[in-house]
C-alpha cells in the first residue's frame, strides 16, 4: 500500500511537470529530479529515433556530462537501449557487470561493485506513439531486490507513455512553429515585394525628388515627417520606408492619433496598468511597446493634444517612457515615422504645436504633392486601379472611352489618389460592358465634366483663338513650316497670362488653374520669355533700368 501511494505521488508530481511546460527538455529533465528525490534512481536518459539516419541518439539525460551524453549514440538493435527499440519490449538488467548487452558506452556507469559490495541495476522502456517506437527512456539506481525493481519498471513504463504524449504534442507544436515561420517568411517577402520604391507609381519629377529621399533614409533611424493632402499616400510612403529598411522583419505599428484624444490616446501609446483609469480592467501594452524593433507610424501627428506632445517629445529624446498609472521606466528602440496634411509650422505660430516637438519630428521631411501637379500620373494610376478591381470583382475591363480618360486627366482631384481609386472602384462595379464610360463616374466629376465643356463651347474660347491666329498670321512674316508654332505659342502665352492676372500672379495657383505641373508652368515661362517681361516690368514700375535691376 505504501508503495501504491508513493507511485501515486509520483505521478500526480510528474502530470503538473507535463502540464506546465511544452519544453521537451525541461518536462525530461524535471520527471528524472523527481525520480531521484521519491526513488533514488542515480542517472537517466532519454534515446530518440533519427528517422533521417536511423541512429538513436540522447536527446536529454540526467547525471550524465555533455561529453557522455555526445558518446551515447547507438544502431537499431545495439546494446540494450538499441534491442528495446527493435523490439518495443522493457528490458531490466539487476546487474549491469554480469551482463554483456550493456555497452556503457557513456562510460558513466561502474562495471564492478563498489567497497560496500552494492550493485547497479539498469531499467530502458520503450516510448510509443501511434504505434510506433520513437525511442527509449532509461534510469539506473543501486539494486534492492527483484520485486522493487519490477515494480520500478512499472512505473517507469507509464511515465513514459506520458513523455510519448508529450513528444506528440511537441511535434504537433513544432510543425505549427515552422508553419508559422513559413507564413511569416512568406508575408514579409510579399510586403517587401509589395512595397519596393519600383512598385509605387510616379514618374513626376516631384515623385521622383520623393522616391530619392526615402531610398535615402530608409537604411537610416531617422525620424522622418511626410506632408501632404488627405487622399496622397503618406501610409503607402511610411511603409516603403519600413519594409526597404533593416527594421523589415520587425513590427509596422500603425496610430492614427485624430481618432482618439486625451487618456485615451496615451494609453494606446503607452499602455496602461490596471486600475489606472477608469475601465482600465488589466494591464495593457501601448503601441511602442508593440513596436519595439521596428517602427511606429504617427498619423495626423498634428491632432495631439499639447500635453501628450511633451511625453511624446521624450520617447523621441530619451527612447523610454511610463505606462499610464505605472511608475517604471521602459526602454525601447522604436522608429517614428509621421505624418499630417496640417501646416506645423503654422500650427507652431498658433501655439497649438510644441516648437521643440516640431523640430523633433522634422530630421528628414517628404512632402507628398497633390495628384493635380501631377497629372502625367493619372493614366498609370488608372491602370492599376482597374487591374486590381478587375480581381476583386471577377472582370476583365480593359477600355476606357476617351472622353472619360480626358475628364480624368482634366479633373483636380481634390481628394488625390484616394478619390481616384474610389472613383475606378465605382466605375468597375457598376460597369454592364466590356468598357467604362464617363455615366459611371461619381456626381463630382462628371458636374466638372459638363462644365468644362460648356466652357469649351463658349465664344470668348473661340474669339480669343481666332484673335490670336489672326494677329500671329498679319504681324509675323510668313515663313514656311513656322507660322503653326507662332500661334501655338501666342495662345499658350495668352492662356497663362490670363490665369496669372486671374491668380494675383501666383504661379502655383496659375498651374492649378490651367491643369498642368508647376514645373511645365515654370518651362514655358522661359520658352515663351514671360520671366523677361516680368523682370522688364518690375524694373519700369521702380523706375531703374533692366539691366541694373
Amino acid at each position: 500500500m505504501e508503495r501504491a501511494e508513493l507511485e501515486l505521488s509520483i505521478l500526480n508530481e510528474i502530470s503538473r511537470v507535463l502540464g506546465s511546460t511544452l519544453d521537451l527538455h525541461a518536462v525530461f529533465d524535471q520527471t528524472m529530479r523527481v525520480l531521484a528525490d521519491r526513488l533514488g534512481m542515480e542517472r537517466g536518459s532519454m534515446v530518440l529515433l533519427d528517422e533521417l539516419t536511423g541512429k538513436l541518439r540522447t536527446e536529454a539525460a540526467l547525471g550524465l556530462t555533455p561529453e557522455e551524453i555526445s558518446r551515447a549514440i547507438y544502431d537499431m538493435g545495439e546494446g540494450i537501449t538499441g534491442t528495446v527499440v527493435a523490439t518495443g519490449e522493457s528490458i531490466v538488467v539487476p546487474d549491469i557487470a554480469t551482463d554483456e548487452r550493456f555497452l556503457n558506452r557513456t562510460g558513466a556507469r561502474p562495471l564492478t561493485p563498489s567497497g560496500n559490495g552494492a550493485t547497479t541495476s539498469f531499467i530502458c522502456v520503450p516510448i510509443k506513439t501511434e504505434g510506433r517506437i520513437v525511442g527509449a527512456l532509461s534510469a539506473d539506481k543501486t539494486f534492492r531486490d527483484g520485486d522493487a525493481l519490477k515494480s520500478d519498471q512499472r512505473l517507469l513504463e507509464i511515465i513514459a507513455s506520458f513523455i510519448a504524449q508529450a513528444l506528440k504534442i511537441h511535434a504537433i507544436v513544432a510543425q505549427e512553429r515552422e508553419e508559422w515561420q513559413e507564413e511569416k517568411r512568406s508575408m514579409s517577402a510579399n510586403l517587401r515585394s509589395k512595397y519596393k520604391f519600383d512598385n509605387i507609381i510616379g514618374s513626376a519629377q516631384a515623385m521622383l525628388e520623393v522616391f530619392d529621399t526615402i531610398a535615402q533614409v530608409a537604411s537610416s533611424r531617422a525620424t522622418c515627417l511626410i506632408l501632404g493632402e488627405t487622399g496622397t499616400g503618406k501610409e503607402l510612403i511610411a511603409k516603403a520606408i519600413h519594409f526597404n529598411s533593416n527594421r523589415a522583419d520587425k513590427p509596422f505599428i500603425r496610430v492614427n492619433c485624430g481618432a482618439l484624444t486625451g487618456t485615451l490616446l496615451e494609453s494606446e501609446l503607452f499602455g496602461h496598468v490596471k486600475g489606472s483609469f477608469t475601465g482600465a480592467i488589466k494591464d495593457k501594452m501601448g503601441r511602442f511597446e508593440a513596436a519595439n524593433g521596428g517602427t511606429l507610424f504617427l498619423d495626423e501627428v498634428g491632432t495631439i493634444d499639447t500635453g501628450l506632445q511633451v511625453k511624446l517629445l521624450r520617447v523621441l529624446q530619451e527612447r523610454e517612457f511610463e505606462r499610464v498609472g505605472d511608475n517604471r521606466t521602459m526602454k525601447v528602440d522604436v522608429r517614428i515615422i509621421a505624418a499630417t496634411n496640417l501646416d506645423l509650422q503654422e500650427e507652431v505660430g498658433k501655439g497649438r504645436f510644441r516648437e521643440d516637438l516640431f523640430y523633433r519630428l522634422n530630421v528628414v521631411t517628404i512632402f507628398l504633392p497633390p495628384l493635380r501637379n501631377r497629372r502625367e500620373d493619372v493614366p498609370r494610376l488608372i491602370d492599376f486601379f482597374l487591374d486590381k478591381f478587375n480581381a476583386e470583382n471577377a472582370k476583365t475591363l480593359r477600355k476606357i472611352s476617351k472622353e472619360m480618360l480626358n475628364v480624368l486627366v482634366r479633373y483636380p482631384w481634390p481628394g488625390n489618389v484616394r478619390e481616384l481609386e474610389n472613383a475606378m472602384e465605382r466605375a468597375v462595379v457598376l460597369s454592364r460592358s466590356d468598357t467604362l464610360t464617363e455615366e459611371l463616374l461619381p456626381t463630382a466629376i462628371r458636374a466638372f465634366s459638363q462644365q468644362g465643356r460648356a466652357n469649351m463651347a463658349s465664344e470668348g474660347i473661340d474669339a480669343l483663338t481666332r484673335r490670336l491666329a489672326e494677329q500671329s498670321i498679319n504681324e509675323f512674316e510668313l515663313r514656311e513650316g513656322q507660322i503653326y508654332d507662332m500661334v501655338v505659342r501666342q495662345v499658350e502665352k495668352a492662356l497663362i497670362e490670363k490665369a496669372l492676372d486671374r491668380c494675383s500672379g501666383v504661379k502655383i495657383k496659375a498651374a492649378d488653374f490651367l491643369g498642368i505641373n508647376r514645373n511645365t508652368l515654370n518651362k514655358k515661362f522661359k520658352e515663351l520669355g514671360l520671366e523677361a517681361e516680368e523682370i522688364a516690368e518690375a524694373a519700369a514700375a521702380a523706375q531703374v533700368p533692366p539691366a541694373v535691376k
